[in-house]
């Protein structure tokens, strides 16, 4: 195949929709760029497709992880690429769905070659991140690295996974060497307007809740007392608090929308920069399925 379909956007567009409802017409298998669906038992504030949509549209880097295992974007990268290459080798279509910008980046732009992750320096930098605050650690980087600073933004993973490497090595992050990619992208990018998605976050919000996500939070913490990194999650860490008494459940519904859609803002910001071939839909959820459409069958013949 010439190129690997990308499906991106912000949280809430619909992308796990357009994939499922486009299974239903093409042999596709969906290839995950989520960094939280990545984890078993984070089903619910995560909007994982269920067993039975998996059933009928395969999807690979779901549910590959415990919650409490570290997924680096190093190791993502080679689950993503193995994916793609089983998938093509069977016949198939692989589709690239998600919101993690920096996975998606990663596939299309190559990666740092970092050291391995080293658990012990993490789970320090997690509690110095909890002590400290993430402005005092992004600082500290910054005055290393402006541009590993600038690439991490806001993201607690990727900072503490910067940081790690720079105290460990000395060096910050970009100023290791990169792999070149193993494949070529097309990259469609769903890019509704906010006025039409933010009413839709705060009613999954609330959905989710209605769901029980409290429940599944407070089954995950009794069987993984120890989950740093998945709790980062939005939702999940919101939950925790309310679980730990910390503030009441309206009070983590309430800061649950507020991340969610601050989550989505950073997503805007860091799509609106996005390298390769990219094509913005100004649409979202079943709206854009007909423009999805088109743009699969110009660039790939579907």
């Amino acid at each position: 195949m010439e190129a690997i379909p990308v499906l991106a956007g912000p949280t809430g567009s619909g992308k796990t929709f357009l994939a499922l409802r486009l299974g239903e017409e093409v042999p596709v298998e969906v290839v995950s760029a989520d960094a939280t669906m990545v984890y078993r038992g984070l089903d619910i504030g995560t909007d994982k497709p269920t067993p039975e949509e998996r059933a009928r549209v395969p999807h690979h880097l779901v549910d590959v992880l415990e919650p409490h295992e570290a997924m680096s974007v190093a190791r993502f990268l080679a689950l993503a690429e193995e994916a793609i290459a089983h998938v093509l080798s069977r016949g198939k279509l692989p589709l690239v769905v998600g919101g993690t910008g920096y996975y998606i980046r990663a596939l299309s732009e190559g990666l740092h070659d970092l050291p391995p992750p080293d658990p012990g320096v993490q789970e320090a930098l997690w509690a110095e991140l909890e002590a400290r605050g993430l402005e005092a650690l992004l600082a500290e980087l910054a005055r290393a690295s402006p541009e590993d600073a600038r690439r991490v933004g806001k993201n607690p993973r990727r900072l503490v996974r910067a940081l790690e490497v720079l105290r460990r090595t000395g060096t910050p992050p970009a100023r290791f060497p990169k792999r070149p990619p193993r494949f070529r992208y097309k990259k469609l990018v769903l890019w509704p307007d906010r006025a039409w998605l933010f009413p839709r976050l705060e009613e999954r919000a609330k959905a989710q809740f209605a769901r029980g996500l409290v429940e599944e939070v407070r089954g995950l913490l009794a069987r993984y007392p120890r989950m740093p990194t998945a709790l980062q999650a939005i939702g999940y860490k919101e939950v925790a608090g309310y679980l730990r008494g910390e503030y009441s459940l309206e009070e983590a519904l309430l800061r649950d929308i507020q991340a969610v859609k601050a989550y989505a803002k950073r997503q805007y910001t860091w799509f609106r920069h996005e390298p390769g071939d990219v094509v913005y839909l100004p649409r979202g959820g079943e709206e854009a399925y007909v423009g999805f459409r088109d743009w699969l069958r110009l660039h790939f013949g579907l």
